[in-house]
């Protein structure tokens, strides 16, 4: 998110926005929290009025000549209910302090899972425009200055707003002579708050900013470390990196250089208006000024040095304002990329035609909860009836046109007929538009123009969950999750026995090497599997496939990773496994697309020849250019 973004949804409503999602979050704890800290600041306050009583006790005892005898039973009276207040205050604030600790860490805990929830509905279209580093930080230091805001800066700012009102009650009750100018100080150390911390909060926003950007870089560096190296491309790595996080130390800077300022800043105006009120206390008492007062009380002795500690507290209280600016803002910039990303819109899906388990009884297909190993569309109708279609892995693009951007078009009219258990191959220049086909059956992204059917439903009426599940995908960059081998072989179909997984790596070609691992089947995987091979982890990730056991296949780029040997063992196993069922291949190394039922070579979104393996080798079209390498395929 901009800057100018962030910064107009601090103002504007991230603030209602978080109190409104707490209050969900805890409906009956965090009012309860309210009341003891609402309790707890109220006492804090009540200590000025005691010690005017205890010092006008004292101070009437010395005018009469009273024996102590005579003067200690009020005095102490009043102590031991100052006393009884005092451990109120003490029990309150032992339980809201354990509350909001309840409270903290279950706000963070619901933000991550509902950040988390959103995300995993959103677009692909999001995580390709969106740097991931950026993404996560929103889970970590975002979520880490919003830890900060909730436990600390909340209590303390409610807290410390209580005690406000609570004071200028008092000491309007005493004195309103002496609050004016109380008062008029405030103002001044208020304009002061105003200004130095209206200049951090610019920048205390900029920094969540470029520490996501930070971070998103890091991000990037890390995973593309090896082509660092290979291209010595270190000190470009390096200079780009300096000018990020120049901008992150900059906002950093200078959010921090106006937030440090405040403070000693308003201490010492804190300490002039003590002096002040020191002063005006005297000049009240020596003139014998009239007291205006709710409680109608002349100015004394007992009135002045009771002022004077609350005047300290009153301004304290202000200073302690301005110390928690910076938790706020952070807090706030924090929740502003917590709610944008929470407030993404997520993947449309209008489908209604789910995938069903069924089975054919008198030659009709009913549905069934048996693992009969068939599979059916179910359409439901308008009125009220219901079909069935059998899943059988017919897909046809009719005109499709596409863009990922209205700017430039990436097809061109393509039409693509794939009847089930035939082998449809796309060949052609990097950015031909090959992956972005496989990417429309998926639906990934939407057509803007066309029809894509697969068994003659039309995709945009089958529930995309549903639709995705009737793919098998294996990708070019292999994806492998923390757990064991099994468990990433299992996650291609969560119902599925080890008997069915152990069935898929033998049928792929992965069984021999599996076996020869540590603990087999029940070796752990970690990052992204680094301890095996590529061709290894290739091989996990097509018995994923596997596994799931549908009639479509996409495999893009399947067998890159591999070397020549291991890929003559995978092209036994996923040919076993390409039986019987439509399968697109998209191939930069023709040699594996040559029995394929129909090649497509397409360019710049086009498709120019379409054809077998012979049938376009004897036109000697371009196909045939890229066959004998008198034309390279990039």
């Amino acid at each position: 998110m901009a800057q100018k973004s962030n910064l107009s949804l601090v103002k504007k409503g991230t603030l209602k926005r978080l109190m409104k999602t707490l209050f969900s979050f805890f409906p009956v704890l965090l009012p309860f929290v309210v009341f003891l800290i609402l309790l707890n600041a109220i006492i804090s306050a009540i200590p000025a009025v005691f010690q005017q009583r205890i010092i006008a006790l004292i101070d009437e005892a010395l005018k009469k000549h009273m024996s102590w005898s005579q003067a200690s039973g009020p005095i102490f009276k009043n102590l031991m209910i100052l006393i009884v207040f005092y451990v109120i205050s003490l029990v309150a604030a032992f339980l809201y302090q354990r509350l909001m600790a309840v409270i903290t860490q279950g706000s963070l805990a619901k933000f991550r899972e509902q950040a988390f929830k959103r995300m995993e509905s959103l677009p692909i279209r999001y995580f390709d425009t969106h740097a991931h580093g950026d993404i996560m930080s929103v889970y970590t230091n975002d979520i880490d200055a919003l830890r900060q805001m909730i436990s600390q800066s909340f209590p303390q700012l409610f807290s410390t707003f209580v005690v406000l009102v609570t004071l200028a009650g008092v000491m309007i009750y005493y004195s309103i002579n002496m609050f004016i100018m109380i008062i008029i100080g405030v103002i001044l150390m208020a304009i002061v708050t105003k200004i130095l911390g209206g200049k951090s909060t610019k920048y205390f926003v900029k920094q969540q900013v470029t520490l996501g950007e930070t971070e998103g870089y890091i991000e990037e560096m890390m995973n593309g470390q090896k082509v660092v190296k290979v291209f010595n491309h270190e000190k470009e790595a390096i200079a780009d990196f300096d000018k990020v996080n120049e901008n992150w130390f900059e906002a950093s800077r200078k959010a921090n250089m106006y937030s440090n300022i405040l403070g000693p800043i308003l201490h010492n105006m804190s300490n002039i208006l003590y002096v002040i009120a020191a002063i005006t206390g005297g000049v009240l008492l020596l003139w014998h000024v009239p007291n205006i007062s709710i409680s109608g009380m002349a100015i004394s002795i007992s009135i002045v040095v009771p002022f004077l500690n609350m005047t300290k507290q009153f301004t304290g209280s202000i200073g302690q304002v301005s110390q928690q600016i910076n938790a706020v803002v952070m807090g706030l910039a924090g929740a502003a990329r917590i709610f944008e990303l929470m407030d993404q819109e997520p993947e449309v899906d209008e489908g209604y035609v789910t995938l069903v388990r069924a089975k054919e009884v008198n030659g009709e297909i009913v549905e069934t909860t048996e693992r009969t190993g068939m599979w059916a569309w179910k359409h439901p109708h308008q009125d009220g009836t219901l079909s069935y279609t059998k899943l059988a892995g017919d897909v046809e693009l009719e005109d499709v046109d596409f863009s990922y951007n209205p700017n430039k078009q990436i097809l061109f009219d393509v039409n693509v007929f794939a009847k089930p258990g035939q082998k449809v191959a796309f060949v052609g220049a990097t950015g031909a538009g090959k992956t972005t086909i496989t990417n429309l059956i998926n639906r990934f992204y939407d057509i803007q123009k066309g029809k894509i059917r697969y068994d003659g439903i039309n995709i945009d009426k089958i529930k995309k969950d549903d639709l995705r599940r009737s793919l098998g995908i294996v990708l070019q960059d292999t994806n492998l999750f923390t757990g064991t081998v099994m468990d990433n072989i299992r996650y291609g179909y969560l119902d599925a026995t080890d008997e069915e997984c152990i069935g898929a790596a033998k049928l792929v070609g992965a069984h021999d090497f599996i076996t020869r691992l540590p603990e087999g089947y029940n070796t752990p995987l970690r990052n992204n599997g680094s301890n095996l091979s590529q061709g290894q982890r290739q091989l996990i990730a097509i018995a994923r496939a596997a596994v799931a056991d549908p009639p479509v296949m996409i495999m893009d780029e399947a067998t890159s990773s591999i070397d020549t040997r291991t890929e003559a063992i995978v092209q036994r196993g996923m040919d076993a496994l390409m039986h019987g069922r439509t399968v697109f291949v998209i191939a930069h190394r023709l040699s594996t697309v040559q029995n394929s039922d129909v090649i497509m070579v397409l360019d710049h979104g086009h498709i120019i020849e379409r054809g077998s393996h012979n049938d376009l080798i004897a036109k000697k079209g371009q196909y045939y250019q890229l066959y004998t390498g008198a034309f390279e395929l990039e």
